[in-house]
């Protein structure tokens, strides 16, 4: 059975650039063997989120469209959250990203890329909750402990003395980053999303780190403005 994370893989390698695939381009851009790629395929196109055209190549299938809009429209709140996360990726000028929690996992539901954004667009679609500032605005505020730590850089948190220290600093200041944490050389900044009382999501931006450290506090007022005026419109 393909795992969760193998079948994110794939289906995030189809995007508006790249709407299908064949076998073999498939396996080099995900670097496994030609048969394993295709046994992903096969396996995705039967559980009916693949078609294959009439050419061999495969495309998403519309089951999915049909998917996400019956998950979107019992969110009340995710349209007013999918508009404020296209201003912020025009006025930040870099991918914004908005992100929720299922269970214990950190979900990257939506990503917008700001064509001047100095990285490219991420394709993770489950993200390591304790390296990255989603993770921590999502646990922080729906008080979940991490089973273990992912030590994805030297710069990763790996205990949980620094693990209790970080969550009350986000308490405090409202905000989230993570600097080289997650991915060697960017750095994300997560505020959480409201809808009413709750926190639903944790919504930011991603950039590298040179362009953060060297605009920070615009970069974090900016964010925060625009978070804060849209959840007061909504």
């Amino acid at each position: 059975m393909l795992s969760l994370q193998k079948a994110s893989n794939i289906l995030g390698a189809f995007s508006a650039e790249q709407p299908e695939w064949g076998v073999r381009a498939l396996a080099t851009h995900l670097g496994v063997p030609r048969a394993t790629a295709h046994a992903y395929l096969a396996g995705l196109t039967e559980a009916g989120f693949l078609r294959r055209t009439p050419a061999g190549k495969y495309r998403l299938s519309w089951h999915l469209a049909e998917m996400g809009a019956q998950l979107t429209g019992s969110l009340p709140w995710f349209a007013d959250a999918r508009a404020l996360l296209t201003r912020l990726a025009l006025e930040v000028r870099s991918v914004a990203f908005l992100c929720v929690l299922e269970g214990e996992n950190v979900v990257a539901a939506i990503r917008e890329r700001h064509p001047d954004a100095d990285i490219d667009m991420p394709l993770d679609v489950y993200l390591p909750a304790t390296a990255t500032a989603s993770g921590k605005i999502l646990y922080a505020h729906l008080d979940v402990q991490p089973k273990d730590f992912t030590d994805c850089t030297q710069s990763s948190i790996t205990t949980r003395d620094e693990w209790r220290t970080e969550v009350a600093k986000v308490l405090r200041l409202g905000y989230a980053y993570s600097i080289e944490e997650w991915i060697p050389g960017q750095c994300t900044l997560a505020v959480p999303y409201h809808h009413g009382d709750e926190v639903v999501a944790s919504i930011g931006v991603q950039m590298s780190a040179q362009r953060y450290l060297r605009e920070e506090s615009a970069i974090r007022e900016k964010v925060m403005q625009i978070v804060h005026e849209a959840e007061l419109q909504g």
